[in-house]
Protein backbone atom coordinates (compact mmCIF):
# COMPACT_ATOMS: atom_id res chain seq x y z
CA UNK A 1 0.00 0.00 0.00
CA UNK A 2 1.13 3.61 -0.96
CA UNK A 3 1.90 5.78 1.93
CA UNK A 4 -0.82 8.37 1.99
CA UNK A 5 0.62 12.11 1.97
CA UNK A 6 -1.36 14.76 2.59
CA UNK A 7 -0.83 18.08 1.50
CA UNK A 8 -2.09 21.53 1.51
CA UNK A 9 -2.85 22.28 -2.06
CA UNK A 10 -3.80 20.37 -5.23
CA UNK A 11 -1.41 18.10 -7.67
CA UNK A 12 0.64 21.17 -9.18
CA UNK A 13 1.60 22.80 -5.49
CA UNK A 14 4.93 23.52 -3.98
CA UNK A 15 3.18 21.01 -1.36
CA UNK A 16 3.17 18.31 -3.80
CA UNK A 17 6.64 18.95 -5.67
CA UNK A 18 7.86 18.29 -1.93
CA UNK A 19 5.84 15.42 -2.04
CA UNK A 20 7.67 13.83 -4.64
CA UNK A 21 10.89 15.03 -4.36
CA UNK A 22 11.07 13.80 -0.14
CA UNK A 23 9.04 10.51 -1.20
CA UNK A 24 8.51 9.18 -4.71
CA UNK A 25 6.00 9.38 -6.78
CA UNK A 26 4.75 5.92 -5.10
CA UNK A 27 2.63 7.84 -2.81
CA UNK A 28 -1.06 8.79 -2.31
CA UNK A 29 -1.75 12.23 -2.14
CA UNK A 30 -4.45 13.60 -0.18
CA UNK A 31 -5.04 16.93 -0.92
CA UNK A 32 -6.35 20.00 1.59
CA UNK A 33 -7.85 22.83 0.65
CA UNK A 34 -5.69 24.69 4.40
CA UNK A 35 -3.63 23.08 6.59
CA UNK A 36 -6.34 22.62 9.10
CA UNK A 37 -7.68 19.85 6.89
CA UNK A 38 -3.90 18.79 6.72
CA UNK A 39 -4.29 17.88 10.52
CA UNK A 40 -7.88 16.80 10.41
CA UNK A 41 -6.81 13.64 7.90
CA UNK A 42 -3.88 12.88 10.15
CA UNK A 43 -5.69 12.56 12.99
CA UNK A 44 -8.48 11.17 11.05
CA UNK A 45 -6.05 7.98 10.22
CA UNK A 46 -6.65 9.08 6.57
CA UNK A 47 -3.87 10.01 5.93
CA UNK A 48 0.30 9.11 7.26
CA UNK A 49 1.81 11.56 7.08
CA UNK A 50 1.37 15.28 6.51
CA UNK A 51 3.36 17.92 4.39
CA UNK A 52 3.41 21.65 6.26
CA UNK A 53 5.11 24.59 4.92
CA UNK A 54 6.63 25.94 8.18
CA UNK A 55 9.09 29.68 7.09
CA UNK A 56 10.20 31.30 3.84
CA UNK A 57 13.16 33.05 3.38
CA UNK A 58 11.79 36.14 2.06
CA UNK A 59 8.19 36.53 3.96
CA UNK A 60 9.19 34.88 7.17
CA UNK A 61 7.53 32.07 9.48
CA UNK A 62 4.09 31.06 8.93
CA UNK A 63 3.39 31.59 12.45
CA UNK A 64 -0.37 29.50 12.82
CA UNK A 65 1.25 26.13 11.61
CA UNK A 66 3.76 26.46 14.80
CA UNK A 67 -0.29 26.26 17.20
CA UNK A 68 -1.47 23.54 14.73
CA UNK A 69 1.88 21.38 15.32
CA UNK A 70 1.40 21.98 18.79
CA UNK A 71 -2.48 21.77 20.09
CA UNK A 72 -2.94 19.01 17.90
CA UNK A 73 0.55 16.89 19.72
CA UNK A 74 2.01 16.05 16.05
CA UNK A 75 5.42 15.08 15.24
CA UNK A 76 7.88 16.59 13.28
CA UNK A 77 10.03 13.72 11.73
CA UNK A 78 11.57 15.44 9.24
CA UNK A 79 12.19 18.93 7.12
CA UNK A 80 12.66 19.41 3.03
CA UNK A 81 13.80 22.93 1.76
CA UNK A 82 12.62 23.74 -1.85
CA UNK A 83 13.92 26.37 -3.68
CA UNK A 84 10.94 28.61 -5.14
CA UNK A 85 10.12 29.30 -8.56
CA UNK A 86 7.11 31.34 -9.27
CA UNK A 87 5.89 31.22 -13.22
CA UNK A 88 3.09 33.19 -15.20
CA UNK A 89 1.09 30.81 -16.79
CA UNK A 90 -2.00 30.89 -18.97
CA UNK A 91 -4.75 28.52 -20.81
CA UNK A 92 -2.44 27.48 -24.32
CA UNK A 93 -2.70 29.72 -27.11
CA UNK A 94 -3.24 32.66 -24.75
CA UNK A 95 -0.02 35.25 -24.83
CA UNK A 96 1.42 37.70 -22.10
CA UNK A 97 -0.83 40.51 -23.01
CA UNK A 98 -3.84 38.90 -23.13
CA UNK A 99 -3.44 38.94 -19.38
CA UNK A 100 -6.43 40.81 -17.28
CA UNK A 101 -5.94 38.82 -13.94
CA UNK A 102 -3.27 37.10 -12.45
CA UNK A 103 -4.90 34.87 -9.34
CA UNK A 104 -2.33 32.47 -6.33
CA UNK A 105 -1.86 32.02 -3.19
CA UNK A 106 -1.42 35.44 -0.81
CA UNK A 107 2.44 34.10 -0.37
CA UNK A 108 3.16 33.90 -4.41
CA UNK A 109 1.32 36.99 -4.62
CA UNK A 110 3.67 38.97 -1.94
CA UNK A 111 7.32 37.02 -3.74
CA UNK A 112 6.25 38.87 -7.29
CA UNK A 113 4.99 41.92 -5.92
CA UNK A 114 7.51 43.95 -8.01
CA UNK A 115 7.43 42.24 -11.10
CA UNK A 116 3.21 43.43 -11.34
CA UNK A 117 4.47 47.10 -10.78
CA UNK A 118 4.95 47.63 -14.10
CA UNK A 119 1.49 46.00 -15.27
CA UNK A 120 -0.68 48.30 -13.19
CA UNK A 121 -3.59 47.21 -15.18
CA UNK A 122 -3.37 43.27 -14.18
CA UNK A 123 -5.96 42.50 -11.48
CA UNK A 124 -4.22 40.52 -8.64
CA UNK A 125 -6.67 38.11 -6.74
CA UNK A 126 -5.61 36.09 -3.94
CA UNK A 127 -6.75 31.97 -3.90
CA UNK A 128 -6.67 29.53 -1.41
CA UNK A 129 -3.20 27.91 -3.52
CA UNK A 130 -0.80 28.51 -6.30
CA UNK A 131 -1.72 25.06 -8.56
CA UNK A 132 -5.70 25.46 -7.80
CA UNK A 133 -6.34 28.37 -10.48
CA UNK A 134 -3.60 26.63 -12.93
CA UNK A 135 -6.21 23.61 -12.73
CA UNK A 136 -9.02 25.95 -13.15
CA UNK A 137 -7.50 27.65 -16.04
CA UNK A 138 -7.01 24.29 -17.85
CA UNK A 139 -11.15 22.84 -16.72
CA UNK A 140 -12.62 25.69 -17.66
CA UNK A 141 -10.51 26.90 -20.71
CA UNK A 142 -10.31 30.47 -19.16
CA UNK A 143 -9.05 33.38 -21.21
CA UNK A 144 -7.41 36.72 -19.98
CA UNK A 145 -6.73 34.40 -16.63
CA UNK A 146 -3.01 33.47 -15.89
CA UNK A 147 -1.56 31.77 -12.27
CA UNK A 148 1.52 32.21 -10.57
CA UNK A 149 2.25 28.69 -9.95
CA UNK A 150 5.67 26.27 -10.09
CA UNK A 151 6.63 24.16 -13.21
CA UNK A 152 5.16 21.13 -12.56
CA UNK A 153 1.21 22.57 -12.44
CA UNK A 154 1.99 23.76 -16.24
CA UNK A 155 2.94 20.35 -17.34
CA UNK A 156 -0.09 19.06 -15.26
CA UNK A 157 -3.07 20.47 -16.70
CA UNK A 158 -1.47 21.77 -20.14
CA UNK A 159 -0.64 25.59 -19.63
CA UNK A 160 2.21 27.90 -21.65
CA UNK A 161 4.39 29.56 -19.28
CA UNK A 162 4.73 33.25 -20.61
CA UNK A 163 7.11 34.73 -17.48
CA UNK A 164 9.07 32.46 -15.51
CA UNK A 165 11.19 32.81 -12.47
CA UNK A 166 9.11 36.45 -11.68
CA UNK A 167 9.71 36.28 -7.81
CA UNK A 168 11.49 38.82 -6.45
CA UNK A 169 14.00 37.93 -5.10
CA UNK A 170 15.40 35.18 -7.23
CA UNK A 171 17.21 33.01 -3.99
CA UNK A 172 13.91 31.87 -2.39
CA UNK A 173 13.15 29.22 0.02
CA UNK A 174 10.23 27.40 1.62
CA UNK A 175 11.11 25.45 4.58
CA UNK A 176 8.86 22.82 4.79
CA UNK A 177 7.98 20.26 8.33
CA UNK A 178 6.81 16.44 7.72
CA UNK A 179 4.71 15.58 10.66
CA UNK A 180 2.45 12.87 11.96
CA UNK A 181 0.42 11.58 14.81
CA UNK A 182 3.41 9.34 16.40
CA UNK A 183 7.15 10.26 17.47
CA UNK A 184 10.57 10.41 15.97
CA UNK A 185 10.82 7.26 12.97
CA UNK A 186 15.19 7.66 13.24
CA UNK A 187 17.41 5.72 15.41
CA UNK A 188 19.82 8.43 18.14
CA UNK A 189 22.78 8.79 16.20
CA UNK A 190 21.08 9.45 13.00
CA UNK A 191 19.13 12.79 14.95
CA UNK A 192 21.26 16.14 15.01
CA UNK A 193 17.62 18.90 15.08
CA UNK A 194 14.81 19.03 16.96
CA UNK A 195 11.78 21.44 17.49
CA UNK A 196 11.24 22.40 21.01
CA UNK A 197 8.33 24.62 22.44
CA UNK A 198 8.77 25.93 26.12
CA UNK A 199 7.38 28.69 28.28
CA UNK A 200 9.71 30.54 30.98
CA UNK A 201 8.76 32.23 34.06
CA UNK A 202 8.78 36.06 34.17
CA UNK A 203 11.73 36.87 36.26
CA UNK A 204 14.03 38.76 34.34
CA UNK A 205 16.61 36.79 32.12
CA UNK A 206 14.61 34.11 31.97
CA UNK A 207 15.26 33.50 28.22
CA UNK A 208 18.52 34.64 28.43
CA UNK A 209 19.14 31.92 30.88
CA UNK A 210 17.58 28.66 28.66
CA UNK A 211 19.39 29.98 25.74
CA UNK A 212 22.63 29.93 27.55
CA UNK A 213 21.91 26.28 28.67
CA UNK A 214 21.71 25.36 25.40
CA UNK A 215 24.84 27.20 24.22
CA UNK A 216 26.55 25.42 27.32
CA UNK A 217 25.01 22.03 25.97
CA UNK A 218 26.63 22.85 21.94
CA UNK A 219 23.08 23.21 20.90
CA UNK A 220 23.19 25.66 18.22
CA UNK A 221 20.11 27.75 18.17
CA UNK A 222 18.37 28.15 14.15
CA UNK A 223 15.34 29.58 15.01
CA UNK A 224 13.15 31.20 17.97
CA UNK A 225 9.78 32.18 17.23
CA UNK A 226 7.43 33.76 19.79
CA UNK A 227 3.62 33.23 20.08
CA UNK A 228 1.17 34.18 22.93
CA UNK A 229 -0.65 32.13 24.78
CA UNK A 230 -4.04 32.46 24.15
CA UNK A 231 -5.30 31.51 27.50
CA UNK A 232 -2.99 33.77 29.51
CA UNK A 233 -2.50 37.57 28.35
CA UNK A 234 0.91 38.98 27.85
CA UNK A 235 2.27 35.90 28.33
CA UNK A 236 4.44 33.82 25.13
CA UNK A 237 5.54 30.72 24.36
CA UNK A 238 8.58 30.09 23.01
CA UNK A 239 9.15 27.85 19.69
CA UNK A 240 12.79 27.12 18.77
CA UNK A 241 14.99 24.69 16.35
CA UNK A 242 18.43 23.36 16.84
CA UNK A 243 20.87 21.33 15.87
CA UNK A 244 23.47 19.12 17.84
CA UNK A 245 26.57 17.24 16.87
CA UNK A 246 25.39 14.36 19.02
CA UNK A 247 21.87 13.43 20.41
CA UNK A 248 23.74 12.80 24.15
CA UNK A 249 24.16 16.91 24.27
CA UNK A 250 20.61 17.36 23.50
CA UNK A 251 19.18 14.71 25.67
CA UNK A 252 21.50 16.92 28.43
CA UNK A 253 20.07 20.21 27.79
CA UNK A 254 16.72 18.56 27.91
CA UNK A 255 17.39 17.19 31.27
CA UNK A 256 18.50 20.57 32.41
CA UNK A 257 15.28 22.49 30.62
CA UNK A 258 13.08 20.65 32.46
CA UNK A 259 14.30 21.76 35.91
CA UNK A 260 14.79 25.09 34.69
CA UNK A 261 10.78 26.49 32.76
CA UNK A 262 7.41 25.85 32.97
CA UNK A 263 6.63 24.25 30.59
CA UNK A 264 8.67 22.26 27.87
CA UNK A 265 7.62 19.82 24.86
CA UNK A 266 9.65 18.47 21.97
CA UNK A 267 7.86 18.89 19.06
CA UNK A 268 9.84 16.51 16.86
CA UNK A 269 13.83 15.28 16.66
CA UNK A 270 14.65 14.33 13.10
CA UNK A 271 17.85 15.44 10.68
CA UNK A 272 18.77 18.82 9.78
CA UNK A 273 18.19 18.82 5.79
CA UNK A 274 20.59 21.84 5.60
CA UNK A 275 23.13 19.35 5.83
Amino acid sequence: MPIRIAIQGIRGSNHHQVAKDYFDDAVELVECMSFDAVVDQLLQKKADKGIMAIENSIAGSIIPNYALVHRNNLHIIGEYYLNIHHNLMVLKGQKFEDIKEVSSHPMALLQCKEFFKDYPSIKLVEDVDTAETAKRIHDQKLKHIAAIAPKVAADLYDLDIVADDIQTIKNNSTRFIIVKTKNKELPKEEINKASLRFLTDHKRGSLATVLNVMSDCNLNLTKIQSLPVIETPWKYSFFVDVTFNKYEDFDKAKSLLNIMLEEIKVLGEYKNAML
